[in-house]
């Protein structure tokens, strides 16, 4: 360790070389995974200096992450004991917006709520897809990690956003991946093969990307946010099937009376009045006419009046100022990003959650033994869903907020997002942005010759393993923690 302090040292200059008690940010993130203790961080602001830091890495056999706003909630960002954190949350350049083509070329610390400022400021008439992390987390990490946004009931999980990146692989050398690989203009993926996929939900494990193209969308000139109070979770879920397959809404997603409750500074909440509702539904409509906009107002109220017919109860829909007039906390919820802070600024600083991708088809089902699973468990069901690019699968995600000073809340959180993991995969459900814990389980799942030809191409990429070695660890005698 002495050695690298001294070889990135004179990379990089002392002041951007992070050791001793510089390096308690890097130690945990927000989940109930044990701190790690990495041996250095490094302050990396240039491709450049990304090439030359994995060449030292490389040389001295080191294990590297990449971080940005240690946001994340799968502990991919820490690195296995002793290793080095590539900080990149300096790389934050803006290096084109194609206002004709649509897309943005960012750096890695390109945050949400700094490209959304850009575009409002120069008058660009595109919006972007915002999820509900902080507005301060990384673009480029999400859309790596297969994350999602508030336009991913129509266009899909944001891998497939990416029109095209460029990368340090763990030799050193750079490539460029998309269409950008021969075209000036930073299109798509196709029609070259799909070498983008060599890094999106790779978990940094085949090289760092240095740039990438996220695509963005045009703007509206009327949209409305709505919501709906849905009184059994069947209903919620029978709504989503159908609103994804009609052309209603830009985004749908749903909340778990928990969830609402917590957005009303009710930390824990303990049980629900069997008058009340147990889901909200919370819409986006768009029209570039006032004409088109009621349109899709009246599709809606025809449709809930139809599965009230069917036996779903639900609320007439209403607007977000009407909600903030209700009560102004609920003004979190009238634009993104927002940083939600019920779940991130907790006193007990915890937060855990299981997120899935599956199908619409078995929501119902591993909903009501994801929920059964949280009660057994002394943990009050938070449940966000949403169906995704059309109703071809759908994102259900089970939140946790803890007390990370508690050990045996922790222990209790980690053995009930194992027993809910392990539910979704018996359904088919399949964790994103998956951890290490989860890997664990999907061992059991997962097709052998699927493993075999990922663990070939890290191999090839990657010989040594120094590339976030703790991640996607299905081989035993791979370095890390498990």
């Amino acid at each position: 360790m002495t050695e690298a302090v001294d070889r990135f040292t004179e990379l990089l200059g002392a002041e951007r070389v992070i050791t001793g008690e510089g390096l308690a940010p890097y130690r945990s993130d927000y989940t109930e995974e044990e701190p790690r203790e990495p041996g250095l961080a490094v302050w990396l602001e240039t491709a450049e200096e990304i090439h030359a830091a994995v060449i030292i890495a490389g040389e001295l056999n080191l294990a590297v992450a990449v971080r940005v706003a240690g946001s994340n909630v799968g502990a991919l960002a820490m690195p296995p004991a002793g290793g080095v954190i590539f900080d990149l949350s300096g790389m934050n350049r803006i290096l084109e917006v194609n206002e004709e083509d649509m897309y943005a070329v960012l750096e890695p610390g390109v945050t949400w709520e700094q490209l959304k400022a850009h575009l409002a400021e120069q008058k660009i008439p595109l919006s972007m897809g915002y999820p509900l992390s902080p507005p301060d987390t990384s673009i480029v990490a999400n859309c790596l990690l297969d994350g999602l946004g508030n336009l991913s009931l129509r266009h899909g999980s944001m891998a497939d956003w990416i029109g095209g990146l460029e990368a340090v692989l763990p030799d050193g050398r750079i490539l460029k991946a998309g269409a950008n690989a021969a075209s000036d203009v930073w299109f798509g993926n196709g029609p070259l093969p799909h070498l983008i996929g060599l890094f999106a939900n790779w978990q940094g494990t085949t090289g760092i990307v240095t740039k990438l193209a996220f695509q963005l969308w045009p703007t509206p000139k009327y949209r409305a946010r709505l919501f709906v109070l849905m009184y059994e979770r069947a209903g919620a879920f029978a709504a989503f099937k159908r609103l994804a397959r009609m052309p209603i809404a830009d985004d749908v997603g749903g909340l778990s009376w928990v969830t609402g409750k917590m957005l009303l500074d009710v930390p824990r909440p303990k049980e629900r009045d069997p008058g009340e509702p147990e889901f909200f539904l919370y819409l986006d409509l768009s029209g570039n006419t006032v004409e088109e906009l009621d349109l899709r107002r009246r599709m809606l109220d025809e449709l809930l009046v139809q599965l009230e017919k069917e036996g779903f109860t639900s609320e007439r829909p209403f607007d977000i100022e009407t909600l903030v007039k209700l009560n102004p906390m609920f003004s979190k919820f009238a634009d993104f990003p927002t940083r939600l802070e019920f779940l991130v600024d907790t006193p007990g600083g915890g937060l855990s959650w299981v997120g899935t991708y599956g199908p619409l088809s078995r929501f119902k089902e591993y909903a009501d033994r994801g929920i059964e699973i949280m009660e057994r468990h002394g943990f009050p069901p938070a449940v966000v869903s949403r169906p995704m690019k059309g109703g071809h699968f759908g994102v259900l995600r089970y939140l946790t907020v803890f007390d990370k000073s508690d050990a045996d809340e922790r222990r209790r959180v980690r053995e009930m997002n194992i027993e809910i993991s392990r539910a979704g995969y018996d359904l088919g459900f399949l964790t994103y942005k998956t951890p290490a814990w989860a890997v664990e389980i999907l061992k059991d799942y997962i097709d052998p010759t699927f493993v075999e030809v990922m663990g070939a191409i890290r191999k090839q990429l990657d010989p040594k393993g120094i590339m976030a070695p703790h991640c996607w660890r299905f081989d035993a005698d791979e370095r890390g923690d498990p």
